[in-house]
């Protein structure tokens, strides 16, 4: 795929949304759930914004301003994302400080990268068309820097365009996303991300489809790593709610991953719990439903609801958790002990 495609489900309302540039707000918040590809759009739109001979609104990949966008260079066209995502993207960093000591990639966007930006403004855009700053994640701007951008979005630079990308908007300044006009993506129906997962070779495409929550990109990215649909932790919870066992190979397992990504696959897994609970199958694990309605057979629904809240809490904190090792011991004792045996029944 190349920077000025849209994706199959998003290519309708890409068309729409730019039919619209000779009125065009200075600055958008695009944003959806994760995986359903709103990096990808707002590469896309930046490419059709700054074409040279825009196809239906689109960008035409001919021209000279398609051909900078995709090597990486057009004068016109900034990315201001954290170090880290920069690197894990292959952009090339400075190593370290003056002494030579090597530093960790930032994952925040600081207020240097914003105050970078000043110069560019001050400059004439290339053969007097859009200048686009592409801004992702917005999650990971930091209060200083958010607030400097928020100063430039009071008063926006002539024949300029911010484009934000956002998996949570609730965790941006209100200031800030009341600047902004905000544009949702929604998640690509079954059939048109199952064709394209179909059209990636992906194996089992609808039951990765399921455990990635309707969302295509993380469901290849999962079967490019060769991951297994049901990730193992996820396997030897239900595995250990179902003997009886103790918590601490779950709590070793935890600890060794993101907390945001075992905090995903639990409420996931909660809703599918729930909905067994009233005898429906499960919607993001169909490949453990045996497990999960023998499970839910036992359960204390009212216990089962208030491990859901408490994850739901901490999800809201999942980028800065405390001290990850105790939330991981924590938690899996007190996911573990939400789905034992309620008094007087059997699984």
């Amino acid at each position: 795929m190349t920077a000025f495609e849209f994706l199959p489900w998003q290519q309708a309302l890409a068309r729409d949304w730019l039919a619209t540039r000779d009125r065009f707000a200075h600055a958008w918040l695009i944003h959806g759930l994760p995986g359903i590809g709103q990096q990808a759009f707002a590469a896309a739109g930046a490419a059709s914004l700054l074409c040279e001979s825009p196809q239906s609104g689109l960008a035409c990949g001919q021209c000279q301003a398609c051909r900078w966008v995709q090597a990486g260079n057009h004068p016109d066209l900034r990315r201001i994302r954290p170090d880290a995502v920069a690197a894990h993207e292959g952009a090339a960093l400075e190593d370290g400080d003056e002494s030579g000591a090597k530093k960790q990639p930032s994952k925040d966007i600081r207020i240097e990268q914003i105050r970078s930006l000043l110069p560019w403004f001050n400059t004439a855009t290339h053969r007097g068309g859009w200048r686009v700053a592409l801004l992702y994640p917005a999650e990971s701007l930091n209060t200083i820097a958010a607030n400097a951008l928020l100063k430039i979005l009071e008063e926006p630079p002539a024949h300029t365009v911010f484009l934000l990308v956002a998996q949570a908007p609730d965790r941006l300044l209100p200031t800030l996303v009341s600047r902004c006009r905000r544009l949702p993506l929604p998640v690509p129906d079954a059939g048109q991300a199952l064709a394209w997962l179909q059209q990636h070779k992906v194996d089992h495409a609808a039951t990765r489809l399921a455990a990635a929550g309707g969302a295509p990109l993380s469901a290849l990215e999962q079967a490019q790593a060769q991951q297994p649909s049901v990730p193992a932790w996820l396997s030897l919870f239900l595995d250990l709610a179902g003997s009886g066992g103790a918590s601490a190979p779950l709590a070793d397992a935890l600890v060794a991953l993101e907390p945001v990504v075992w905090m995903d696959g639990f409420q996931r897994l909660w809703l599918d719990l729930s909905m067994a609970t009233h005898k429906l199958p499960a919607r993001y694990y169909p490949e453990q439903d045996g497990d999960i309605q023998r499970i839910a057979r036992a359960l204390d629904a009212r216990v089962l609801a208030q491990a859901g809240q408490w994850l739901q809490e901490q999800r809201r904190l999942a980028q800065h958790p405390l001290n990850p090792k105790l939330l991981g011991d924590y938690a899996a004792q007190r996911l573990l002990q939400a789905v034992r045996p309620a008094p007087g029944r059997q699984p």
